[in-house]
């Protein structure tokens, strides 16, 4: 009789409370089978259902994926449209099973300027999950910079007319200013396809994030390779700075 080796186990008490994921390679999967770049986006959307899934199966506060930026609208028309109606598919098809899962969906960034039935999509979701346990950021149309600046301009509104200090205005309220605002900065930053850089994603959020590169690219990213990837994070000793709050502790 074979048995079947053992899995690595995660330790419960270290689990990340926030991860953050750049979703990448969905052009890159297609192109190597000889296929559209829609079919990677489509089976990157597969890939999400599976990471959501996991995340709720070991109860992550807040997982935040990055599915469309400022910049991706220089992308053909056509892929900008069929990116669109994924969205809208991937949120009318899962939006009882997110209900059901006790997830509350937040939109980031410059949504309210998607085309109008992504819009509508959105806002029903948005609304129809508010006030749950755990939480989904969704960034579209997001782009790190562009969240600074937008903070900025409402605290600079808020002072001139009155209703903050200057001198009150310090990295925790600067914080409440940004969609993530009221949420833990993450833990973790998951980017697949082997690509080292930020992408102007979470630039704030991101100060103290550890951060786990793989190869792998997001349409076969699997729960298996997110159960990796916060092992990696919890081999690691976080400093913040400082002496560190140790790492790679213990067994399960």
């Amino acid at each position: 009789m074979n048995e079947q080796p053992a899995q690595p186990c995660m330790l419960e008490g270290r689990l990340p409370r926030h991860i953050a994921i750049i979703m990448d390679g969905n052009g890159r999967w297609a192109q190597a089978r000889g296929l559209p770049r829609h079919a990677g986006h489509r089976a990157g959307v597969e890939a999400l259902r599976r990471v959501v899934r996991a995340g709720n199966d070991l109860d992550i506060p807040v997982l935040t994926v990055y599915a469309f930026s400022t910049e991706n609208w220089k992308r053909p028309a056509t892929e900008v449209k069929g990116l669109m109606d994924l969205l809208v598919e991937y949120l009318e098809e899962d939006h009882d099973e997110l209900l059901a899962a006790n997830v509350t969906v937040n939109v980031i960034g410059h949504w309210q300027e998607l085309p109008v039935l992504t819009r509508r999509a959105v806002e029903r979701v948005v609304r129809e999950t508010r006030g749950r346990a755990r939480t989904i950021n969704v960034a579209l149309n997001y782009g790190g910079r562009r969240e600074i600046v937008d903070a900025c301009r409402r605290l600079v509104q808020a002072a001139l007319a009155g209703a903050v200090r200057p001198e009150a205005i310090d990295e925790a309220r600067f914080a409440q200013e940004l969609g993530t605002a009221g949420q833990p900065d993450p833990d973790l930053l998951i980017r697949t396809a082997g690509e080292l850089r930020l992408s102007n994603f979470l630039l704030w959020q991101l100060a103290y994030t550890e951060l786990y590169v793989t190869p792998v690219h997001w349409p076969d990213f699997t729960a298996d390779d997110l159960h990796t990837a916060i092992l990696a994070y919890q081999s690691r000793q976080r400093r913040f700075g400082g002496i560190g709050e140790g790492g790679g502790e213990g067994g399960c």
